[in-house]
């Protein structure tokens, strides 16, 4: 039996760009050429980027549906002295990718493991939308059913950092209609292909951005929405809920619409206050 290398090889987490070529740091160019392995998501895409900078290293995929097995042949590399530079399609590995399991493994086995800054899809949104950036929560993909990511939002409510999220072309306008509802109008950021030739950024309150993107044939690309965090103080948040509601209601507002305006206002789920009108005034009666 071959004797173990006296130094295990270092599993190197490099950012790539998010479109643009050329995002690409001198110190990641160089490590993509002096890894033995490069282990990617798809080796199409990451294909395309080595070649257009003539790296002749060769590639691995690692994706969600061989993680299992191709994590171990990749961490079986790493002990034997390989240096493995870990990439995702796009930005940094491990963030809403299932590249932080391999990282997790190889930490778990004392293998070293080095980040190679660079672009991040969030950060980047995050940077130029204006929106406060002093406190922020990475909330990444929401669930993509209705139910689940509604419930997922009402967890939100009361947040006050900024938050960040991601989204996929096909269900965003029915995320950002959940969002108007159960968040409040809020002041929002859309980046839609950062980086890319059709590149888009607009900042608006979440109804205007999804009516924009409603009235759209279709919508494309990588989006990260940017949303404002809940208010320092709701303006009514010493208010009774059942009398708030009540309230609403005689303005003309349906139960369901009074419900959620009522728990916008208070900073509270929708839920919560739905339960204690429930409670007040149950529905048929």
């Amino acid at each position: 039996m071959p004797d173990r290398p006296a130094r295990p090889g270092t599993l190197f987490v490099v950012a790539t760009p998010l479109g643009h070529l050329e995002d690409l740091t001198l110190r990641a160019l160089r490590v993509l050429r002096e890894s033995s392995l490069v282990a990617c998501e798809d080796t199409r895409r990451t294909g395309t980027l080595l070649r257009a900078h003539a790296v002749l290293t060769p590639t691995t995929s690692y994706f969600e549906q061989n993680e299992r097995w191709k994590g171990e042949r990749i961490l079986e590399a790493l002990r034997s002295g390989r240096d493995v530079a870990l990439v995702s399609d796009a930005g940094t590995p491990g963030i809403s990718d299932p590249g932080y399991r391999l990282v997790r493994d190889a930490r778990a086995r004392g293998l070293p493991v080095v980040p190679v800054p660079g672009p991040c899809a969030a950060t980047l949104a995050l940077s130029v939308s204006g929106l406060p950036t002093d406190r922020f929560l990475f909330v990444g993909f929401l669930p993509s059913r209705s139910g689940a990511r509604r419930r997922a939002l009402e967890e939100l409510v009361r947040e006050r950092p900024t938050l960040v999220l991601y989204e996929s072309p096909v269900r965003v306008v029915d995320c950002l209609a959940d969002m108007v509802e159960i968040l409040g109008d809020r002041d929002a950021f859309l980046c839609r292909e950062a980086t890319k030739v059709h590149e888009e950024y607009v900042r608006a309150p979440l109804s205007a951005i999804r009516a924009s993107l409603a009235a759209r044939e279709a919508v494309k690309g990588e989006i990260v929405l940017v949303v404002g965090g809940a208010p320092e103080a709701a303006p009514l948040a010493d208010q009774d809920p059942v009398a708030l509601y009540r309230a609403l209601a005689a303005e003309g507002r349906t139960r369901r619409e009074a419900v959620k305006e009522a728990a916008r206002r208070l900073g509270r789920r929708a839920r919560e206050v739905y339960q204690l009108v429930q409670e007040a005034e149950p529905e048929g009666e």
